[in-house]
């Protein structure tokens, strides 16, 4: 091969890594060495970037999955179910199928759903306290080079999605990271939602959505392959629900990147 040749290859799989949301300084080493770690509240959580999570995989990038709780509560009106211990044996299996479909290493943390929070100051507080050490502990062992969580809106405004998400932010900022550099905020452009309700509660402006990571439909069936799993959660109503999103968005998880200052300001207004 000639070196104008091998220039123009090593120069098309830099950009191709760099227009994933990676840096230019990770975009230099080879895929096996990159990682990602998605963290959310829920076992189905996942749903939201499963394509991704499955493209990634393909590509050789190392995917870790972290789920906070432990879904208890997640009862609904189209299964039988009762919340409590004998739900969680059940979404704890249903969890582990759905991470072998996309191929991605769990971990399954046991946090109760709504992190205590009926339980009051005294209950909620501690626990929420030390979701935030477990999960800067976490991501200190496995060192990835990107996060990818829930932002402000929560997707849905559910507590424990907008608490995960928070908890990731403080764990990212608390420190400047050896190899950890980036993180992201999944989240749906508000033109793609048709509810005036819910694009003011979960839509953010496509400005904002800096990042869009394109998935084929291999990876769309896969992710739909994984979403089955989660028999106790999912009715056939929802599996149409995300066929629909998946063509609405063109295929396309969105992301807003957790922009990190250049240099301080003296004033708020410049």
């Amino acid at each position: 091969m000639s070196k104008s040749r091998c220039f123009r290859k090593l120069s098309f799989t830099a950009l191709f890594l760099l227009l994933l949301g990676f840096n230019t300084s990770i975009a230099q080493t080879s895929s096996d060495e990159l990682s990602l770690m998605a963290i959310f509240a829920h076992p189905d959580d996942e749903m939201t970037i499963a394509p991704i999570l499955s493209k990634y995989v393909n590509e050789g990038v190392k995917v870790y999955l972290v789920v906070c709780t432990d879904g208890r509560y997640g009862t609904n009106d189209f299964t039988d179910h009762e919340a409590g211990e004998g739900l969680v044996a059940i979404r704890k299996e249903e969890m582990q199928c759905a991470a072998e479909k996309l191929g991605v290493e769990l971990i399954h943390l046991d946090y109760h759903d709504q992190l205590r929070a009926g339980e009051g100051y005294d209950g909620h507080v501690p626990h929420a306290r030390q979701l935030i050490i477990d999960l800067e502990g976490i991501v200190a062992d496995k060192n990835p080079d990107v996060l990818i969580t829930w932002g402000p809106d929560g997707g849905s405004t559910h507590m424990d999605h907008r608490l995960v998400g928070a908890s990731v932010t403080q764990v990212f900022l608390s420190q400047i990271w050896d190899k950890t550099k980036k993180l992201y905020y999944v989240g749906t452009p508000s033109h793609l939602i048709d509810e005036p309700e819910r694009k003011k509660l979960a839509g953010i402006d496509s400005t904002y959505l800096n990042v869009g990571i394109k998935y084929s439909d291999k990876d769309a069936e896969k992710a739909m392959q994984s979403l089955k799993c989660h028999k106790s959660q999912v009715s056939p109503g929802m599996i149409q629900w995300r066929e629909e999103s998946s063509k609405k968005s063109n295929n396309t998880i969105f992301l807003r990147e957790f922009a990190v200052p250049k240099k301080t300001k003296k004033s708020v207004f410049n």
